[in-house]
């Protein structure tokens, strides 16, 4: 029996659920990609030169999601990495972005972990289950305006 002064438990929110499942996956995902020298905003960004070469850096931010200054920084460490290189003159002109040898390998080791995550995700399930989760997070995305691009680094040249 309840008093009047003390609330009774919430209901369980699927919003909430959702949010909190998703903090759990990005620390998941983005702590396996740092074993192999990723993270999932690089893999992103590799994701979308590797099905666009010769991006520039204003169309690589808008396909992440991102501000244009923050993409600068993302393409820095994949220079630095090695991974990305300029395909065209800067000065003057729009810089346009490719990856290297070691960025398209950077891409699928990514990759592979992605998939190793998801194996592990559909085998905590049955079929049947796992059809009505992904419906459930494809229905929520279409219904949101969609994942980030970053998000679906995965679909990169594979």
């Amino acid at each position: 029996m309840t008093s009047p002064d003390v609330p009774s438990p919430p209901a369980t929110s699927p919003a909430v659920l959702l949010v909190a499942l998703g903090r759990q996956l990005d620390g998941w995902i983005n702590g396996s990609l740092e074993e192999v020298g990723l993270s999932l905003r690089l893999l992103g960004a590799l994701g979308h030169l590797a099905r666009e070469p010769g991006l520039s850096y204003t169309e690589l931010a808008r396909r992440a999601r991102v501000t244009t200054q923050s993409m600068h920084a993302t393409v820095a460490a994949l220079i630095e990495a090695g991974a990305v290189a300029p395909a065209g003159p800067g000065r003057g002109r729009r810089a346009l972005l490719d990856l290297t040898p070691r960025g398209r390998r950077l891409l699928a080791t990514g990759q592979a972990v992605i998939a190793g995550i998801d194996a592990e995700l559909r085998g905590l399930g049955s079929l049947p289950a796992d059809r009505d989760l992904f419906g459930l997070l494809g229905a929520v995305t279409g219904r949101t305006g969609g994942p980030s691009e970053a998000g679906r680094a995965d679909e990169g040249s594979a």
